[in-house]
């Protein structure tokens, strides 16, 4: 296992230890002040790992739960404690050499309180009680045929779950020989655990999430000749009308920003918290980009935790957390 660093750097002369920071703010709009201070600063926990994914807040013993795909882990991160491998395997269960990323990768709690997985390896969504431990699969087939390799999810207030399915965590990723379905899509599971595909069009379905009132699902594409957050109407029946681009992130690319759109996580009052090209990208509910929170690395994903205005972010080998001046869904 790859070692992970603690970056505490200690002070002799007063015995306290220094936060290690990096990155910066880069403000496009001064509203983008009404949701990060001028003078917040992003502080790194930790470091070492290979690809840190799908970090999620457990308010039952207030720590913070992340992949490291490659690692094939979950780890625990809690305050004045550090870093624990929390779960491992995380996604792969399998005896035989997988791919290059056969863990878990996003992570959320659903409605009753589990950990809910997209496991890469074992090709499924699954879900863990956390008291008890034991996971139950809650999908890990459409229409008779495996999944791709499960890579973000999200959950209604109903219990209807929305997942992507790009092909990241196959052996040879799209061209494996493993592949049962032709498209890259999204999926719906009903409160019935009834798997449809909701979304057939996009080429690298990755990141997703709900506005407030849970009308609009976002998705990120991870394309970057095609790099859009994507918005669908939701139906009544959980069903899902013709999208439109929300946000198109092809300038940041042509500024040679490094990143591709990967996960998202909503505000109370609608504002988006992208990662993309540059870092985290802060979006308005109309799909005007503010500014962004610059990490200085490839940025996976990020979630709110603490009171629900920390804002804790997996960028490549580091998890990092900036402070803000909002709540995330769910607080």
């Amino acid at each position: 296992m790859k070692e992970i660093r603690y970056l505490f750097i200690v002070m002799a002369f007063t015995g306290m230890a220094q936060k290690q920071t990096t990155g910066e703010l880069v403000a496009l709009d001064d509203a983008f002040y009404n949701y990060v201070d001028k003078n917040a600063t992003i502080e790194v926990l930790a470091d070492g790992f290979i690809w840190s994914e799908g970090p999620v807040w457990v308010k039952e013993g207030d720590i913070l739960l992340f992949s490291d795909v490659p690692q094939n882990t979950i780890f625990k991160w809690k305050e004045n404690e550090g870093i624990s491998e929390f779960l491992k395997p995380s996604g792969y269960t399998g005896i035989l050499p997988y791919s290059n990323e056969p863990g878990s990768n996003g992570l959320i709690i659903n409605n009753k309180g589990e950990l809910v997985a997209c496991e890469h390896g074992d090709r499924r969504i699954s879900r863990m009680p956390l008291s008890n431990g034991g996971k139950i699969t809650i999908a890990d087939h459409w229409e008779g045929k495996r999944f791709n390799s499960p890579n973000d999810i999200v959950q209604t207030s109903n219990g209807t779950y929305y997942f992507t399915d790009p092909p990241y965590g196959l052996p040879e990723q799209q061209n494996s020989n493993t592949r049962e379905i032709d498209a890259f899509g999204v999926y719906k599971i009903d409160q019935n655990g009834q798997v449809d595909m909701v979304i057939d069009s996009l080429s690298r379905p990755n990141g997703v999430a709900l506005s407030p009132d849970e009308k609009i699902l976002y998705v990120n594409q991870s394309d970057n000749n095609a790099p859009f957050i994507m918005a669908y109407p939701v139906q009544p029946d959980g069903s899902l009308a013709k999208g439109r681009i929300f946000f198109d992130a092809s300038s940041l690319l042509e500024e040679g920003l490094m990143g591709s759109l990967d996960g998202l996580k909503v505000a109370k009052d609608g504002t988006i918290f992208s990662t993309g090209p540059g870092g985290v990208l802060v979006l308005t509910p109309g799909g005007q980009l503010l500014g962004r929170i610059a990490t200085g690395q490839r940025t996976a994903n990020c979630a709110w935790g603490d009171d629900g205005s920390t804002l804790y972010m997996t960028a490549h080998s580091y998890l990092m957390r900036i402070q803000t001046k909002t709540t995330g869904l769910g607080f």
